[in-house]
């Protein structure tokens, strides 16, 4: 199990987050995936956690089966589309959201290539907001295209595709209330580290506490060369900008097989989960009303090309 910590001058704490994000593989035509999302909410349904992103719930059936498979977490944010959530994305939270809203990837790829499933799910951004300890706090849940050559170099089009989302993404991040606390998470689809890794890092000013980590966070059912085996997801964090004391720690999580609710051992996913730890002194400023509008929120210019 890995940690790494990022901290803003260390303190004694008086406030936490806690969120965890994960693509879940809610795929229906992949083996054991009820029992492979009930064993995740087994493990997820826990007091001390906040809310929960998830990418990759492809199908309606799988909402209820998680909602009603957790305990306590009460609110449940989704974008409503054909057969599934739209982009596949879901967040979970044990507080109520004040704002919901999505917004749709407009370049998620080509007709004639793999990112044709990208295409059809609807790949894109769902935002929600809440408030924690009088802390606006904005999370941004997102899953982009697939790198199916497993090339990012500048040069390749899925790379290119990739940083146009990055690009949509940041201005979305910089739109955003400076007082709010915002946290970025999900399926990346790009390595740690990479060109467009560091792009968005520095358009946005955000924090990445597992910097540095370099093992991987994909692991493929099937056989795959090594290039695929990448430190993909990530979780970001933008602390508002009147905490002076703030830290951030994230662990890695799901990584080995655990006991599945039908019974043997498995992998509960084809990704590891990442659990982010957020941690301030200081109360927040009260804000007069919800710091997220969804109706400008996604009209940001792309700027990153």
């Amino acid at each position: 199990m890995n940690e790494v910590f990022v901290t803003l001058d260390m303190i004694a704490n008086d406030f936490s987050f806690n969120l965890v994000t994960l693509n879940c593989l809610g795929v229906p035509f992949i083996q054991n995936t009820r029992a492979r999302l009930t064993t995740i909410a087994r493990e997820l349904d826990h007091p001390a956690l906040d809310a929960i992103c998830f990418q990759e719930v492809q199908l309606w059936n799988y909402v209820p089966l998680l909602t009603q498979s957790f305990s306590r977490f009460p609110y449940a944010a989704y974008e409503p589309f054909l057969y599934a959530p739209k982009g596949g994305l879901m967040t979970l939270s044990r507080h109520t959201f004040s704002q919901t809203s999505f917004t749709l990837y407009p370049k998620r790829g080509w007709w004639h290539t793999p990112s044709l499933a990208d295409r059809l799910l609807h790949k894109g951004i769902l935002a929600t907001e809440l408030w924690h300890a009088d802390q606006s706090i904005i999370i941004l849940n997102t899953h982009l295209t697939a790198n199916y050559d497993g090339d990012w170099s500048r040069s390749n089009r899925y790379a290119r595709l990739e940083q146009a989302q990055l690009g949509q993404l940041a201005a979305v991040v910089n739109r955003l209330s400076p007082d709010s606390l915002i946290l970025i998470a999900g399926d990346f689809n790009l390595p740690r580290h990479s060109w467009l890794y560091e792009e968005f890092v520095a358009a946005t000013g955000v924090i990445d506490p597992l910097d540095g980590h370099t093992g991987p966070t994909y692991f493929p059912l099937f056989s795959l060369p090594s290039r695929y085996h990448q430190p993909i997801d990530h979780v970001f964090v933008r602390p508002p900008q009147h905490h002076r004391r703030f830290e951030a720690t994230v662990e890695l999580l799901f990584e080995e097989a655990l006991p599945l609710t039908s019974g043997g051992l498995g992998r509960v996913s084809d990704h590891a989960a990442l659990q982010l730890k957020v941690r301030w002194s200081q109360p927040a400023r009260a804000a007069a009303g919800p710091a997220l509008n969804s109706t400008e929120l996604f009209q940001a210019p792309n700027f990153l090309h």
